[in-house]
């Protein structure tokens, strides 16, 4: 048996080289023979190369409040993002043909408000799609931009999304407005329009009487600071 022996030039460059070749395989994925998907991240946050924010208001309940909601909007001559459930708009129909006609985006909330860490990546998919698939019959478009119920936003609820080429929407500055006792309209504005408030922001919000009260509010104090608003659609 003949013995090779490298000198230590040529083992250092056979382990610079092993190093190199590893990093590659980590790098594509391709380990063992399998190829790893890569799943986009939530997206928190538009481009911020120019001053203008983003309102969405996340739609499961507040029929009584949404027209109220669109008068402020259109009085203020602002364009929103709603996103909407699916059995919202199964019973409301009228009230989500109304968001489209007048200007807003429309955009998924799902079907049934489930809290997506605790179903599976199959129940997903469906709530996503059913939702989907309403609001698409409703609107004549179909929506593309996601927001998960309660934020949740796990491996299941990414991949369902990548599956069905949505793109995930969560928020850079939140109202809370859900709180109870309801938060005051001083500190609804500053969750939301005070120091925290940065180019490209999503801001969310949700139909309740005390947000529509703050709303007109909210929006001056922005204006005030120089932003402009736009959809999501617009500012990613």
């Amino acid at each position: 048996m003949k013995i090779i022996f490298l000198s230590k030039t040529q083992i250092k460059i056979l382990l610079i080289g092993g190093a190199f070749i590893l990093a590659a395989l980590l790098v594509y994925g391709i380990w063992g023979g399998k190829q790893t998907a890569v799943i986009a991240d939530p997206i928190r946050q538009g481009a911020n190369h120019e001053k203008v924010v983003a309102i969405t208001i996340n739609v499961d309940w507040g029929e009584d409040i949404v027209p109220d909601m669109l008068a402020v909007l259109k009085d203020k001559e602002v364009k929103a993002t709603f996103f909407v459930t699916g059995r919202f708009g199964e019973k409301f129909p009228e009230i989500v043909k109304a968001i489209s006609d007048a200007g807003h985006e429309i955009g998924n909330h799902g079907y049934a408000h489930p809290h997506h860490d605790q179903i599976s990546l199959a129940e997903n998919l469906q709530d996503i799609e059913k939702g989907q698939q309403i609001l698409s019959a409703i609107t004549g478009t179909k929506p593309t931009l996601l927001a998960p119920a309660y934020g949740e936003c796990g491996e299941n609820l990414l991949k369902a999304a990548e599956e069905n080429g949505s793109k995930v929407i969560l928020w850079t500055l939140d109202t809370i407005d859900w709180q109870t006792p309801p938060p005051d309209k001083a500190t609804l504005i500053d969750r939301v329009a005070g120091e925290k408030l940065v180019n490209g922001a999503i801001l969310l919000m949700h139909p309740k009487e005390h947000t529509l009260n703050a709303l007109p509010d909210i929006i001056d104090t922005i204006r005030a600071k120089g932003y402009a608003f736009k959809t999501v659609s617009e500012i990613l």
